[in-house]
């Protein structure tokens, strides 16, 4: 019997539209530490991203019109984000730093939160928002 679903991939990864692959690529990598797992191109444009995080698929993505979609990125459907991603981190402080030099927009600063953990917020090149987090 086939697995419902290859090795080493996820039961749930999202799938981001993003504007321009190669910028997020460089954002993911420069923010986060996020590293390239497979990139498919056509014809030398970047057409479906994965991205892996302490070893673990964390992110896919494709540009806006890849595949025939009509998806968009919250910042070009001038909206805000009605989801955002909670990314466990070894240093808040550092990563949340990185994020900002890298083009993020902040959301809120670093604090120590009553649930346990440090927490940051920021939104993305796109426009999808990412609490950063660490546990204490």
């Amino acid at each position: 019997m086939t697995a419902p679903r290859p090795a080493g991939v996820p039961w749930l990864t999202p799938y981001l539209t993003v504007r321009d692959a190669r910028a997020a690529i460089a954002f993911f990598e420069a923010a986060f530490g996020f590293s390239v797992r497979d990139c498919v191109q056509d014809d030398g444009v970047v057409m479906h991203v994965e991205m892996s995080y302490h070893d673990q698929l964390i992110v896919m993505f494709a540009p806006e019109g890849a595949f025939g979609s009509t998806a968009h990125t919250p910042r070009s459907a001038g909206a805000i984000a009605p989801q955002s991603f909670y990314l466990y981190v070894d240093d808040v402080d550092t990563v949340y730093a990185r994020a900002l030099t890298a083009g993020a927009k902040s959301l809120s600063e670093p604090q120590d939160q009553f649930w346990g953990d440090r927490f940051a917020q920021i939104e993305d090149l796109d426009g999808y928002r990412w609490a950063l987090a660490c546990h204490l």
